[in-house]
């Protein structure tokens, strides 16, 4: 198995942004980090597509 499929634990980060209390933010600052979330998630999803692709073309490799 390789050393990149092992789940890593998240960042901090992560933790304290599901954590943090959305109840003060006002509506633009809540459309604005809805923004920015989307924004990680299609970043996210393109490099999972590219590992994915080079997994599959690994394995093509050594069959």
């Amino acid at each position: 198995m390789d050393l990149d499929d092992l789940p890593r634990q998240r960042p901090a980060g992560a933790a304290a942004l599901a954590k943090e209390s959305l109840d003060d933010m006002s509506v633009y600052e809540l459309k604005e980090r809805v923004q920015l979330l989307e924004a990680e998630i299609v970043r996210t999803r393109k490099l999972m597509e590219s590992k994915e692709s080079s997994q599959s073309a690994a394995a093509k490799l050594f069959k």
